[in-house]
């Protein structure tokens, strides 16, 4: 790829770069005819900056877009100051003039925004060619580049992420194990953003098997995190994948941790394959003793029934029993957890209501079977018939 980016090792371009950015922002955040004056605080720094700038740009072609907005303000500004009459001729000028100078301020930003973008792509790109080499400074970069994109959608950043073809070398970053963890997960992070990002585009990217591979066997809470999100981007068939990999066994055995955030994040991560999952997903879990592993994380002191708090109330009214409840989750987030998962797989999309009565029959019959005596199965089954329709 033809290198399109400004020389962000260059401190003197970077400076550069920023003083414009943040004086051609402050122009466009008061967009008046004082503010557009040639002694206001931003055109001065403005043009302060095209005349120190002038040597830099003129020696890098990448620049050139850059220079013809400067000049372009420039001649702006020159126009603005001949036309200081209080004719109707000069005050029609100075409203054309003002307009025009906070389009090309707005443009100056985005170019620049643009070559930063560029430029610290390229960073990012090359240090992840050789990630054993400054593992600080490809953690910084990677945590630089999931806030940039997380901003939100631009369309100069996706051509400068699609061009770089960032999306499948950080997919190999983090299927790859020899590279350290914190490497990885930063990298998943990356890869989870860029689906935020533009969901149609990247959606089609992520290579499936070997990403949840990947994400299952780091075993941090992190890994399964991007996971959940990655179920929510992708869903149903996110899901299929996962059990054709082998992955709902493992996502299981993360439920016994005695890490508290993991096991947190993995019921998130098994509430979304609920909802999502088809028959032969809820079936395996099922299987998988998973309704035992619940009732024993709702037996837990982290766990509690949220039976008299409302939670299952009227979504539209949030009653002071709903506010409890919900304070209440904050220190016991397996409160209710069987019920949550049964309401799940109700309100999904992966099941027929067939199998949404059939699997509710199951999980009512498991639940007293798992429960250590009748008033414990009694208050669960009351949950799961209170939070699910009938």
């Amino acid at each position: 790829m033809e290198d399109s980016s400004p020389k962000e090792d260059d401190p003197g371009v970077l400076k550069l770069l920023e003083a414009l950015k943040q004086a051609s922002h402050e122009l466009q955040a008061h967009p008046t005819y004082k503010s557009v004056q040639s002694n206001s605080s931003p055109i001065k720094a403005l043009l302060e900056l095209e005349t120190e700038s002038d040597s830099i740009i003129s020696k890098d072609p990448h620049l050139s877009t850059l220079s013809r907005h400067l000049a372009e303000l420039k001649i702006l500004v020159e126009t603005l100051e001949r036309n200081r009459g209080y004719g109707l001729r000069s005050f029609l000028t100075r409203r054309v003039s003002t307009h025009s100078i906070s389009r090309v301020a707005g443009s100056i930003e985005s170019e620049v925004q643009a070559l930063m973008d560029r430029g610290s792509i390229d960073s990012l790109i090359n240090a992840l060619k050789d990630p054993w080499k400054d593992e600080d400074e490809l953690a910084r970069l990677l945590s630089q580049f999931e806030v940039r994109v997380s901003q939100g959608f631009n369309p100069e950043l996706q051509d400068s992420v699609l061009k770089s073809k960032a999306f499948s070398v950080l997919q190999t970053v983090l299927c790859d194990p020899n590279c350290s963890k914190q490497i990885r997960e930063k990298a998943a992070f990356c890869v989870a953003a860029l689906i935020r990002f533009n969901k149609d585009v990247f959606v089609g990217q992520v290579n499936m098997g070997d990403t949840i591979q990947a994400l299952l066997e780091m075993k941090s809470a992190h890994s399964v995190k991007v996971l959940c999100e990655l179920i929510k981007f992708i869903k149903s068939p996110f899901v299929d994948e996962i059990l054709c990999n082998g992955g709902l066994p493992k996502i299981l055995t993360l439920l016994e941790s005695k890490d508290l955030s993991m096991k947190v994040v993995v019921f998130d991560c098994i509430l979304e394959i609920g909802y999502f999952g088809r028959k032969e997903a809820v079936e395996a879990m099922l299987n998988g003793e998973l309704i035992e592993k619940l009732v024993e994380l709702q037996r837990s002191e982290f766990g509690g029934d949220l039976i008299g708090m409302g939670k299952y109330g009227n979504e539209n009214e949030e009653s002071e029993g709903q506010k409890t409840g919900k304070k209440f989750l904050e220190n016991h987030p397996f409160a209710s957890c069987v019920a949550r998962f049964a309401v799940q797989l109700e309100v999904g999309e992966g099941l027929r209501k067939r199998e949404k009565r059939a699997f509710k029959a199951e999980i009512l019959e498991k639940v007293r079977e798992a429960s250590v005596n009748d008033a414990e199965a009694a208050t669960i089954i009351a949950e799961v018939l209170w939070g699910s329709s009938p």
